[in-house]
């Protein structure tokens, strides 16, 4: 074998132990968790996207921190010798990131599929609550605070469906709170102040049922006035004919007390004038004798008894009268009708016909089942 052979092996297998020797080196090298904290930021990602933040903020938390602690363990080891490095522990924090990423992730599914479930519920019966509110308190005199409250309530359950549709479940729960707040507490009020003047309805009953046997026996008519219902009953021989809407005394609720309340009377009266369209403002009228002989004695108790000041005036002048349909109660106490209606109850009333105004002609407690 000649030297040129000779070194070439050489120089060759020295080559080939250097590389042997590189080779193992490298591969006792550290790996760095490339794979586990790759998987970790998608797992964490995925989470952040389905709002996990929102809807599993302890998972999502926990989560966010271990990735953190894989990151900077890993910033840590690389700043050490390459042989000297040990990716063990971010390694561990990766894998327990993802891994609690992805449990965020599920629990945010749920709670969220269950916010959603149980908003569409309350939502449902936040406005059946209003549509209620409406049917008994649409024309019923409220404080003006209770009706503030009405108000606010009902922008602030538009405001929750709009959230509800974008999928903001949390902040639709939250203006769903406050609207819930704001509408059972007017809606408890306002309920409790019905009840009590509904409390009177025996009463109003014997008034309503005396009223149509007189009309009965003496074969003629006969009106009642349901203010809760903003009725005027047109009744012959015991049997009821017509049936108008009627508008009232802006402060209805309860009896008249004195002349400037704008009550509407409650009672037994009588029609004692008619006046036609050159008598009235209203374009046609029908006077009653308020106030009768049980307004005047009530009045006089409560003068005596200081309720009312010395200086009050009982009032009068109420009647049934036309310039009605206009939806809402306007008058001073009197009640009112459309003209054309007025121009029916104006021919076939007469002076004397009995006319009884009670605060409700049906039991609304039984009808409602409210408690």
């Amino acid at each position: 074998m000649n030297k040129t052979i000779k070194y070439t092996l050489i120089i060759t297998g020295g080559v080939i132990f250097i590389l042997l020797i590189v080779l193992l080196l490298f591969r006792l090298v550290p790996e760095p968790p490339v794979l586990s904290v790759s998987k970790a930021r998608e797992a964490l990602s995925a989470a952040r996207l389905n709002k996990a933040g929102t809807y599993s903020p302890v998972l999502f938390r926990e989560a966010e921190a271990l990735f953190d602690s894989a990151m900077a363990n890993w910033k840590k080891e690389n700043s050490r010798f390459i042989y000297f490095r040990d990716f063990e522990r971010a390694e561990m924090f990766a894998v327990s990131s993802e891994k609690k990423s992805k449990e965020a992730l599920q629990r945010s599914t749920l709670n969220s599929e269950d916010l959603k479930t149980r908003l569409i519920h309350r939502i449902d019966s936040v406005n059946n609550l209003i549509a209620t509110f409406d049917r008994l308190f649409n024309s019923y005199p409220l404080e003006p605070e209770i009706r503030t409250r009405i108000s606010k309530g009902k922008l602030l359950i538009k405001e929750a469906e709009i959230e509800f549709k974008k999928e903001e479940y949390l902040r639709a729960d939250n203006k769903l709170i406050d609207s819930e707040d704001l509408l059972f507490m007017a809606f408890q009020t306002s309920l409790a102040g019905l009840k009590e003047y509904l409390s009177a309805f025996p009463q109003w009953k014997k008034w309503i049922d005396k009223t149509v046997s007189e009309s009965k026996r003496t074969r003629s008519y006969s009106v009642i006035i349901d203010k809760f219902a903003h009725k005027c009953h047109i009744y012959y021989n015991g049997i009821r004919k017509y049936e108008f809407a009627a508008e009232l005394g802006t402060n209805w609720v309860g009896d008249k007390r004195v002349k400037g309340d704008k009550a509407t009377p409650e009672g037994h009266y009588r029609i004692v004038k008619k006046l036609a369209k050159s008598g009235t403002k209203y374009y046609k009228a029908l006077l009653i004798d308020y106030p009768n002989r049980e307004d005047t004695e009530r009045f006089r108790k409560e003068i005596s008894a200081g309720t009312l000041p010395r200086s009050a005036d009982i009032g009068g002048l109420i009647e049934i009268h036309g310039n009605g349909g206009k939806g809402i109660d306007w008058t001073d106490g009197c009640v009112a009708i459309t003209d054309s209606e007025m121009d029916i109850i104006f021919d076939i009333l007469k002076v004397g016909t009995p006319v009884t105004l009670v605060g409700s002609a049906v039991d609304m407690h039984e009808i409602l089942k409210v408690k």
